[in-house]
């Protein structure tokens, strides 16, 4: 995937609810319009970065692309898990992530504990591929220098550095 690595922004939108109530593995949310502005050579899958929210600390990522098969989605989605524990929900706060790597193509699952173990199985492997130190220097990357509030009224779909 040429566009690896991926930058991209955007406020934190409500999705389908079940990230944490269903699978205990809470996401952030992307608006449909940084959804569909992905590069066309973004397929969907399950990908690995570097998060922060707002201007706080940058943390280790899991990204799901796409439909969602084991749920049957009609809507394509970005759900991200910062790979941190959070006091409280971070709804219609800005979200900057930058996507690094590929771990494998999203895919149905049979049962909600198989979908639960392949995605404790992503996170264990993008914390592992984080720490390598190609990706390490991206959690350095001057995209998250920049201030949230210099680009608080705008979404960069897209931010290509």
């Amino acid at each position: 995937m040429r566009s690896l690595p991926y930058f991209c922004r955007g406020q934190v939108v409500r999705g389908f609810g079940r990230g944490s109530k269903d699978l205990g593995i809470p996401t952030a949310n992307f608006p449909e319009s940084v959804v569909d502005n992905l590069p066309a050579d973004i397929s969907t899958g399950i990908y690995y970065g570097w998060a922060r929210v707002d201007n706080g600390d940058i943390h280790k990522m899991v990204m799901s692309i796409g439909w969602n098969p084991y749920y049957k989605n009609t809507k394509k989605s970005m759900e991200t898990h910062v790979i941190h524990k959070f006091k409280e929900d971070f709804y219609g706060q800005m979200l900057s992530v930058a996507m690094v790597g590929y771990i494998r193509p999203e895919r149905g699952f049979e049962s909600l504990d198989e979908l639960k173990a392949a995605i404790h199985s992503d996170i264990e492997e993008a914390k592992i591929k984080l720490d390598l130190p190609e990706h390490l220097k991206l959690k350095e990357h001057h995209f998250f220098k920049t201030s949230v509030s210099t680009t608080a009224n705008q979404i960069l779909n897209g931010h290509r550095l």
